[in-house]
């Protein structure tokens, strides 16, 4: 049942060193202990399983006889041993396994008598305190206090552990991490609370509402008689310009070529000194590294008045910001911008353009005319008071709110007057203001342990069980579990009345129906399926596309290790090359020369990149929003894309394809798409940079698909291109490499399972495009599951799935988001909670919210096993 080889073994043999073994190594069992172990159990390992894993037999590293004391003190050995019963996978293919009943007698004898199972009182799990990592820490910030803090740019980056990012125990706190959390505090405080309660009146205008005026079209002029010469901008350097960007209608967009004029007349109600903020951009469209030599004058007027008379050369995508004090009389006033071209006859290799993003006027300055500054009601919903007392009070009644939200449950009165003697030593000095003390108290919550990490509190169980966590604490789990993020008001609410536990599927569907479900799509399946590497995964598109090209007579087809020769060979002094490197540099320049540029293989930019990751995101949110069946997720005719996906892919396009909008679309009758297993992300970070990984694509699937995770390689075990790149003087195909890499008695146990399900994904290359041939061959996908099940295309293999081994992929799944949902890796005491849901599962049809409602429900999201909380140590 465990990894093994697959000598043939001869069964009397077998059993003759079984009364040897037992002898020598006993049952492992305690002196004078009956046990079912010794009278069921055993005789079946040893006719199915001591071949392998007995007798100084530890294939898999895996011995079923070499126990100190009970066998029932290595839980973690059955464990594995559970969950090749429950897969099928062991024995090897072509030997006898147990029969069904064994197989459900020694389950069921693992999860009594091994784990302990006691349906009556389910062991939930231990709680370890999390922190928030980046990408919650950025959602809270945003509900909390409207502010988009960028922590991709702030914090580093997060450790994952069983596959996620959200797992506690690799979720630490450095000396670095604290410091910027702290920084981050005070930056995201500053940003968002304001400090005084009147601000001189501030109105922006954006660029766009300029009215533009061409004077002359002198870039229309000049590239009309570049074209007569064949001389358009980028024609000389081997790629056409795109030409004059489309303006954004926020934008005011002029030309270094064109002279141009921005005008704008707008109104002031009062009299007074006025700052105008202007606010530009001078950008620039790249082509290749050519110098251009245009220049420009911007000139701004505020009706007769001159602010700006700069001149502008090629500023690299600069951002300009310019403040101007003036005083302005009430009425209307124009404003004028104007571009007047210095060069007019050079050539304009480049689309240089400058861009006034807007102008901001601030004032009139004066005390009489000072406003709320925005979103001052949202922080200070009342007057600040005036005497010591109402201050107090009030400060109480805001930070008691604040805190309340920050820390996701209520907390005591000393937490609140601690918070209120901080911002009281900051604006009772006279110096500072009200708000800057309720600011600098705000910034302590966001810097304190109970924001940055989850706490949680419990209440006992009526019948004596593990505790229930408690309604504030349930709310958490299940707001960062669905949203990534703090709950929401109705949480709140529900949890302040204790209703929560008692709505809680009701709840699950309002949440996912809520666009802040696209979190759990995006990190789970980001994670899970590694959609999110799609978007920077490392592929050489021309390494693909030369392993594909035909070769030439008398040649082999062209791989990266010949160009890595022709390279050798040129950086060769000529004086050392002998005849034989002659003549092969000669050939392999002429092959490159040939085949080099129409081998740059096909565009996988980021637009393809972000429709793969979306097209895996949106397949599984359509399944589980709708409530289909799960294996519809391995196999479906239908499927997300867009314009550009279908046309990377190959598919016909259908009129619902045009533009970038993913689109949910019937495929064509025979396809191979359908299912996560056919889709860009799975079959591009799934390869190397620059060919398919067959060994990858198995792997991934056993390991996430079929939740059948192998040992890993022993150590010193050779490369599979140092396997055999050559047999008799040919070139093998991955398929003849990974045969002579399986004769490694070492590497065949694994490879026999992993190999079968990567090959079958051969007609899809490294970027996820149908293919047919490799090297000039064409490929070969049929195999064979360690089942036994025979397929010869991708397509008998998904449906060998589907119909053979849905359970193990319900299990697979459950294990996975069970895994996110609790922010720890499962253990043999989980396996009550995954059974549980396997079976909600299948009483369902198979149906994706079953799942969902499955996790959501099981002991180890309600309750936990640890008895004494620690919040007490948070809060000091």
């Amino acid at each position: 049942m465990m990894n093994c080889g697959y000598a043939s073994r001869n069964l009397t043999a077998i059993s003759c060193f079984s009364l040897v073994a037992a002898v020598c190594f006993g049952s492992g069992l305690r002196a004078g202990e009956t046990d079912k172990y010794e009278t069921q159990i055993r005789p079946i390992l040893v006719e199915n399983c001591y071949g392998c894993h007995a007798g100084g037999e530890k294939n898999g590293n895996i011995a079923l006889d070499e126990f100190e004391g009970d066998v029932r003190q290595s839980p973690a050995l059955w464990q594995k041993v559970l969950v090749q019963l429950r897969s099928r996978s062991m024995p090897p293919l072509g030997e006898a396994g147990p029969s069904e009943d064994q197989r459900t007698l020694t389950m069921s004898w693992i999860k009594s008598d091994v784990f302990k199972h006691d349906p009556t009182r389910p062991d939930p799990g231990v709680v370890t305190v999390r922190r928030l990592n980046r990408i919650e820490y950025r959602n809270t910030i945003r509900d909390l206090l409207g502010v988009d803090y960028d922590t991709n740019a702030n914090f580093p980056s997060d450790d994952t552990g069983y596959g996620f990012d959200n797992i506690a125990d690799v979720l630490t706190v450095s000396p670095l991490l604290l410091e910027k959390y702290i920084s981050a505090a005070k930056a995201i405080v500053n940003q968002a609370v304001p400090i005084v309660s009147g601000v001189a009146p501030r109105r922006t205008i954006p660029g766009g509402e300029f009215i533009k005026e061409v004077k002359n079209d002198g870039l229309a002029k000049l590239l009309n008689e570049l074209a007569s010469k064949d001389e358009t901008p980028g024609n000389r350097f081997g790629r056409p310009v795109q030409g004059p960007p489309k303006d954004d209608p926020m934008l005011l967009t002029m030309s270094y070529k064109e002279h141009t004029i921005g005008k704008l007349t707008t109104n002031v109600n009062s009299e007074g000194r006025y700052a105008i903020e202007v606010n530009l951009k001078a950008a620039e469209q790249f082509v290749d590294n050519i110098f251009d030599y245009n220049r420009c004058t911007l000139t701004f007027r505020v009706d007769d008045e001159l602010l700006v008379n700069r001149e502008f050369v090629r500023q690299g995508n600069e951002d300009l910001s310019m403040t101007f004090d003036i005083r302005m009389e009430a009425g209307d006033h124009n404003l004028v911008f104007e571009v007047i071209p210095t060069t007019p006859d050079q050539p304009q290799v480049r689309y240089l353009r400058l861009i006034v993003k807007n102008v901001t006027l601030i004032g009139p300055a004066g005390d009489a005319y000072l406003v709320p500054p925005l979103n001052y009601a949202r922080y200070f919903p009342k007057p600040v008071p005036k005497s010591t007392s109402e201050r107090r009070e009030y400060a109480g009644e805001l930070l008691g709110q604040f805190v309340t939200k920050a820390y996701r449950r209520p907390v005591d009165n000393k937490t609140i007057d601690r918070l209120v003697s901080l911002a009281e030593s900051v604006y009772g000095n006279g110096k500072e203001t009200f708000e800057s003390g309720i600011a600098q108290s705000m910034t302590a919550v966001l810097a304190s342990p109970r924001f940055l990490f989850r706490e949680e509190g419990f209440v006992p169980d009526a019948d004596g069980g593990h505790p229930w966590v408690d309604d504030y604490s349930l709310a958490t789990r299940l707001s960062y579990f669905l949203w990534s993020t703090m709950p929401d008001q109705e949480l709140f609410q529900l949890a302040a009345q204790g209703d929560l536990r008692t709505n809680l599927d009701s709840q699950v569907d309002r949440m996912m129906n809520d666009a802040r479900s696209s979190a759990f799509f995006q990190n789970f399946v980001g994670q899970w399926l590694q959609s999110r590497e799609v978007e920077s995964v490392t592929i050489d598109s021309g390494a693909v596309a030369r392993r594909e090209s035909e070769a030439r007579p008398g040649m082999n087809a062209t791989s990266d290790v010949d160009l890595e020769r022709r390279n050798f060979l040129r950086n060769k002094p000529a004086s050392e090359l002998t005849d034989a490197e002659k003549l092969e540099l000669e050939k392999l320049q002429n092959f490159r020369q040939a085949f080099g540029s129409r081998n740059r293989g096909p565009n996988f930019d980021e637009k393809v990149r972000r429709a793969m990751r979306s097209e895996t995101e949106l397949l599984f949110q359509h399944v589980l929003k709708n409530d289909l069946p799960l294996t519809d997720l391995i196999d479906c005719n239908y499927a997300f894309l867009n314009e550009e996906l279908a046309k990377f892919y190959e598919i016909p396009m259908l009129e619902s394809l045009n533009g970038n909008e993913m689109r949910l679309v019937k495929l064509p009758e025979g396809s191979l798409r359908g299912g996560i297993l056919t889709q860009g992300t799975f079959l591009a970070v799934t390869s190397n940079p620059n060919r398919t990984s067959p060994v990858k694509r198995g792997l991934f699937i056993l390991e996430n698909v079929l939740g059948s995770p192998i040992a890993a390689p022993p150590p010193n075990i050779p490369s599979l291109e140092d396997a055999s790149k050559q047999r008799d003087g040919k070139t093998l195909s991955l398929r003849e490499t990974l045969a002579i890499h399986r004769e490694n008695a070492v590497c065949s146990s694994c490879h026999n399972k992993m190999d079968p399900l990567g090959l079958a994904f051969e007609n899809f290359n490294a970027l996820g495009r149908y293919r047919e041939k490799e090297f000039g061959k064409t490929i070969d996908v049929a195999g064979m599951l360690s089942s036994g099940e025979k397929f010869s295309s991708v397509t008998q293999l998904k449906k060998a799935i589907v119909d053979n081994h849905k359970q193990e992929v319900y299990y697979c799944l459950a294990e996975k988001m069970m895994t996110y949902a609790l922010g720890r890796g499962l253990d043999f005491r989980d396996n009550y909670a995954l059974d549980n849901i396997v079976q909600r599962i299948e009483q369902s049809g198979g149906k994706a919210k079953a799942l969902l409602i499955g996790v959501v429900n099981s002991p180890q999201f309600l309750k936990t096993r640890i008895k004494v909380a620690y919040a007490s140590s948070l809060r000091e």
